[in-house]
């Protein structure tokens, strides 16, 4: 018997290999956990796919996930978006202060990352505004516009077009 229910996430559409295009065929899942804003634990079944041309394995994610974040997009997105005396999530002050560090950093990298999507695909965006920007999210609104759930719509193109940058602290420590 489960201690936790667990819900099984699987994508309605095709997605081709985010590294070459080739097709995905299902090998199969891992548990992932995930914080919701109210500080509740949700257990996902996320498929693991491996492409048929470059081999490599890849998981399919739902919108509500943010790669290598424990906490929904949703919670992420309050925290960047928001005063810190207006944040109600449930979390560290010192994971606040990381995600909206994290949150700055990526943010050139995902302008130039939905501008190349953008160019390649040929999509019409919104015209920049001549204003100065209100809030940190406001330069993506042009590119996902700005209604709630913006983080996930910029995640989404980002991640499938292989142009993530991996944040794990594996990644970041080197040798001395």
């Amino acid at each position: 018997m489960r201690r936790a229910p667990a819900f099984s996430v699987r994508c309605a559409e095709v997605v081709p290999c985010p590294c070459c295009g080739g097709s995905l065929s299902v090998i199969g899942s891992r548990k992932r956990k995930l914080w919701e804003a109210s500080g509740e634990q949700r257990l996902l079944i996320v498929r693991r796919l491996r492409c048929v041309t470059c081999r490599k394995i890849h998981h399919e994610l739902p919108n509500c996930i943010v790669p290598y974040k424990r906490y929904e997009s949703a919670c992420v997105e309050s925290v960047v978006a928001s005063e810190p005396e207006e944040i109600v999530v449930a979390a560290d002050h010192s994971t606040l202060y990381r995600w909206r560090s994290w949150f700055r950093s990526q943010t050139v990298h995902w302008m130039g990352c939905l501008e190349s999507i953008a160019i390649r695909f040929t999509l019409d965006v919104a015209e920049e505004s001549s204003g100065p920007s209100q809030t940190a999210h406001h330069r993506f609104g042009r590119y996902v516009g700005d209604a709630a759930g913006w983080l996930a719509r910029i995640v989404r193109p980002v991640a499938n077009s292989n142009f993530w940058v991996h944040t794990r602290s594996a990644f970041l420590s080197g040798a001395r």
